[in-house]
């Protein structure tokens, strides 16, 4: 048999992955329940996971939300993922923490010197973060499909067109969709877009 591994965002979780398996009627669809939340920690908790699913099903289908789709591609499971769906993917980390910075009127300065810094928008900014970020840049060599909210506060649609060009990603945009997929219509064209990219050639 094959499966389908889904990865959550922040504040998500492994029975998100329930939605997704009326879609996927021939697969087992899991979640994935990472219990770390750095990008080295994580990466090397996918990966093993990964690694001991790949000995178990013949093929692995990622599907990936938002900084899940970031931990995924840190992960180095490019070699035992056949395909995958990104959500809302972080896929530049590096400006999202400088546009925090911005935010919150934070110098690298700041940051290098007091180490982590809590924002006002509850977020925490790490100087080890920004530097191992910076000394791994990301690499994924999977076909991939993207949705993307027109309206994402998160990542510029610049930024995401620029990844799915360099990694030749079809690029899917909800017109006034958010970030976060989660309202009846949203979701209906989420489903809607998964089932169209099964069938693509």
């Amino acid at each position: 048999m094959d499966l389908v591994l889904y990865v959550h965002g922040k504040g998500g979780s492994a029975a998100e992955s329930e939605h997704y398996k009326p879609l996927f009627p021939e697969y087992q669809v899991i979640g994935l329940d990472y219990k770390t939340f750095t990008p080295w920690e994580t990466g090397k908790e996918i990966h093993g996971i990964v690694k001991e699913l790949n000995g178990k099903y013949k093929k692995i289908i990622l599907i990936a939300n938002s900084i899940g789709a970031f931990f995924s591609m840190n992960a180095g499971i490019d070699a035992m993922i056949q395909k995958a769906y990104f959500i809302s993917p972080i896929v530049d980390m590096e400006k999202l923490i400088c546009n925090m910075m911005i935010w919150s009127n934070i110098t690298e300065n700041d940051l290098k010197s007091q180490g982590v810094i809590h924002t006002s928008f509850g977020e925490d900014l790490s100087w080890d973060y920004l530097c191992y970020i910076r000394e791994h840049p990301v690499k994924w060599n999977v076909p991939t499909e993207i949705l993307y909210g027109e309206c994402d506060t998160l990542t510029p649609y610049e930024i995401v067109a620029t990844f799915a060009s360099r990694h030749n990603a079809g690029l899917t945009v909800m017109n006034g969709g958010e970030h976060w997929f989660h309202t009846d219509e949203q979701m209906h064209f989420l489903d809607s877009w998964i089932i169209k990219n099964q069938i693509k050639k």
